[in-house]
């Protein structure tokens, strides 16, 4: 590598412009692409500081180490996109796929001839609360866990590729599976007219927090691949999919609701239950 490592993101949004803010402090040169992205993207990527370049090809040409962050209904798009540029890079997907879906991942990129790492997230962007872990599988995993990263800590899971996304997939089946479980208990409560002895009930036992809802709803559009992707690993490990196709749904229900087409930052933090329920209850028909 350079003196300076060059890390290019795919795409920096929340959690890519944090890792990409994380790297910088450690002293690397991060290069991204906003060209057709979001004004909240746009926004994202200039507060961490990554320099914008005009295109995607733009990005993997400059850099040594390719991370890809995109919602995971959109990493298999990501890949051949990059692919199709015809540069070479190391490309880390850190997306929450299903195994299977990893190994339709690093057959796109192994044909383009470009060298892939399998990785997954656990945690908020650093630039949020620090100590995000970042899971690396495959032969090349350890040159993604030497980037210079401050406030995240990079666990080299040695093993094929695929090992790193299996843990998202369990890890998040109970994260995510807990706040969709946690929103049908409150829509329910609220259907039968009993939402604050619900809460209270909840809150003495310490499970959750109704506000926390209104920020995953915000996010709902985002998880109902996941729930997918979980499902899959599901099925593939001898387990049924079903309960995680349903909490598809049930992300796919929020995500038509007042709080589902907010953006996260603008979510309150102190909304009521009534008010949280209110803002997941999507509007009637189809």
């Amino acid at each position: 590598m350079r003196d300076v490592t060059t890390v290019g993101i795919v795409a920096a949004g929340h959690m890519g412009s944090g890792l990409g803010a994380a790297l910088r402090e450690g002293g690397a040169r991060v290069v991204t692409s906003v060209t057709g992205r979001s004004p909240r993207t746009v926004r994202f990527a200039a507060e961490a500081g990554l320099e914008a370049l005009p295109t995607l090809a733009d990005v993997v040409e400059a850099a040594d180490v390719v991370l890809v962050v995109t919602p995971p209904g959109e990493a298999r798009a990501a890949a051949t996109a990059i692919a199709q540029t015809g540069r070479n890079a190391l490309v880390a997907d850190l997306n929450a796929t299903s195994p299977s879906t990893v190994d339709d991942l690093a057959k796109t990129y192994a044909a383009a001839g470009l060298s892939f790492v399998d990785g997954s997230i656990s945690g908020p962007p650093p630039t949020v609360r620090p100590g995000a872990r970042i899971y690396l599988s495959g032969p090349a995993a350890a040159t993604v866990a030497a980037l210079p990263w401050r406030h995240v800590q990079p666990v080299n899971l040695g093993g094929a590729v695929g090992t790193a996304s299996a843990v998202k997939m369990c890890t998040a089946s109970v994260y995510k599976g807990l706040e969709g479980l946690f929103a049908q208990a409150l829509r329910a409560a609220a259907h039968y007219g009993v939402l604050d002895a619900v809460v209270a009930d909840l809150q003495a036992g310490r499970t959750g927090d109704p506000a926390r809802l209104a920020v995953a709803a915000a996010k709902a559009h985002r998880y109902v691949p996941e729930m997918r992707e979980i499902a899959a690993a599901q099925h593939a490990a001898g387990l049924t999919p079903a309960l995680f196709t349903a909490f598809a749904e049930v992300y796919a229900e929020l995500a038509r609701s007042p709080l589902g087409t907010a953006d996260p930052e603008s979510v309150s933090r102190t909304l009521s239950p009534h008010e949280v329920v209110a803002g997941m209850t999507p509007p009637p028909g189809p």
